[in-house]
């Protein structure tokens, strides 16, 4: 099931996409919270102004190093444990805005990848459990100002701006991570491809440590690494981010006036 959040006129709806007619279902409310009752409404895909599928209640927890072949592409080996850091919910952005270059950096990078979403409160959560707390699956860009991560020594700059943590276009309620491939393209060009079955640290046993060290809330979001192929976008850009079974996650890039 591909559950949407969009606009229409100016009001906020979440909907169930039926994709054979090409319009969503809209529901009465946040689905993580009122559940998936339906008002009876349709509106048609053309209509909808998509906006990210979901917005963080708290944070969104992110996985580095967790492809080998970017491990090694960055100048090292994947770690023995998921190499965890934050990115504020702030930088989260929908399909279609625009991803904002800041001034500080003169060497932004896309970094393509699939997203968990949260959907119940989650501590110590045992791996074999983790699929309790799994409201869906969503793609991401872990927009990094790669210059400033390496002369900050530490990443909070570097992925934190405002607009460096694109969403969408839907969340994925049920998903075959094990031939799920992901691809990332920058004007037409592929940048990255991966599939799923190479993460070094699975969804399961990500979700287990991330849980040991913070309550995951529900919205909250996880974002499962990057595979090989990380490269610079530049103003006049656009990204795409494509995973097999959701969709394609498209952001132009613009320098910051």
């Amino acid at each position: 099931m591909k559950i949407a959040r969009f606009s229409r006129a100016g009001a906020l709806s979440f909907g169930i996409l039926d994709e054979e007619e090409n319009e969503f279902i809209v529901l009465s409310g946040d689905p993580m919270y009122a559940g998936l009752d339906t008002t009876g409404e349709r509106v048609p895909v053309a209509d909808a102004a998509l906006h990210a599928p979901v917005i963080p209640r708290s944070k969104v927890v992110a996985v580095g190093k967790n492809y080998r072949d970017h491990a090694a592409e960055m100048g090292g080996e994947a770690p023995g444990e998921p190499l965890l850091f934050l990115k504020p919910n702030t930088s989260v952005i929908g399909p279609g805005d625009a991803i904002v270059l800041p001034p500080q950096s003169q060497q932004v990078e896309h970094e393509g990848e699939l997203a968990v979403v949260i959907g119940s409160i989650a501590k110590n959560v045992r791996a074999e459990d983790a699929d309790q707390v799994i409201f869906g699956y969503t793609i991401a860009n872990d927009v990094t100002a790669r210059d400033l991560q390496k002369s900050d020594g530490q990443w909070a700059r570097a992925k934190g701006f405002d607009t460096f943590c694109p969403l969408g276009p839907l969340v994925e309620t049920e998903l075959d991570l094990a031939t799920t491939t992901i691809e990332t393209r920058v004007g037409g060009e592929v940048r990255q491809h991966g599939r799923l079955a190479d993460l070094v640290h699975d969804i399961p046993s990500i979700i287990e440590y991330a849980s040991s060290v913070w309550t995951l809330l529900p919205g909250d979001v996880i974002l499962t690494g990057t595979p090989a192929g990380v490269g610079p976008i530049v103003d006049g850009d656009t990204v795409e981010v494509e995973v097999s079974g959701i969709g394609i996650l498209s952001n132009p890039v613009r320098r910051r006036a």
